[in-house]
């Protein structure tokens, strides 16, 4: 099985680390995230990895020789110029018949042989990894229809399913991709929608957070510990 992690993103909202590390390298524990990612690939025997890059790409390489040590085979492909998340897709050669793509900055307990499963045994062309999110309002909110009030209530707690920043795709949605253009997966979700093709969501038991912001990534840092034989699963 084949993963393509995308490793390219600047990581603006942590900054000023990230002028000078790359996100993917930020340290969870004693490990950065990068590296828990390609022990769990590992563990679920993923073991041809390549790796999207651009900001801070020599850094990120330095590193990516490092990992071979994990026994497996590391790859990277460098975007000239920033393409999103779907864009990097249509740069890569050889990619397999169903490979994974994921972000390099989220840490999950997700099971992805169980992902890649449900893919292939319902027929996808592409499946979203998903998690049932809470969002709380701090403010009561005031529902009405058009001018009339219909309901009041009170610091409600909303539940969303939102993408997970992982996915499982078969190579034939690559053509939708405009080559070496940036483009993001969910515009090119949309456009598999457009094209009739069959679009998969998984939904499991499993922790995730995505390390976006200082208090994600603090959050991150105490969960990993906390957690930590749950994360690498074996060690």
């Amino acid at each position: 099985m084949q993963a393509v992690i995308l490793a390219g993103g600047q990581g603006t909202r942590l900054r000023p680390f990230t002028t000078c590390i790359p996100k993917p390298l930020m340290p969870i524990d004693d490990m950065p995230i990068l590296e828990v990612i390609m022990r769990q690939l590992k563990y679920f025997g993923i073991n041809n990895i390549i790796v999207s890059l651009n900001h801070l790409a020599d850094l990120m390489m330095a590193f990516l020789q490092r990992e071979e040590k994990l026994g497996l085979n590391i790859s990277y492909v460098i975007e000239d110029k920033a393409l999103g998340t779907a864009g990097p897709l249509s740069i890569i050669e050889n990619l397999e018949e169903t490979f994974l793509v994921m972000n390099a900055d989220l840490l999950t307990t997700i099971d992805f042989g169980d992902l890649i499963d449900f893919h292939k045994q319902n027929g996808f062309d592409a499946t979203i990894s998903t998690y049932r999110k809470e969002v709380n309002i701090s403010l009561g909110v005031v529902e009405s229809s058009e001018n009339n009030f219909v309901d009041y209530i009170e610091k409600p707690t909303y539940k969303f399913d939102v993408s997970m920043g992982i996915y499982v795709f078969n190579r034939s949605i690559v053509k939708y991709i405009p080559k070496n253009e940036k483009m993001d997966i969910p515009d090119l979700i949309l456009k598999l929608k457009e094209e009739n093709k069959r679009i998969g969501c998984y939904r499991a038991d499993y922790d995730w957070l995505d390390i976006g912001k200082f208090d994600d990534y603090e959050r991150a840092v105490n969960i990993f510990k906390e957690k930590r034989s749950e994360f690498l699963r074996n060690g």
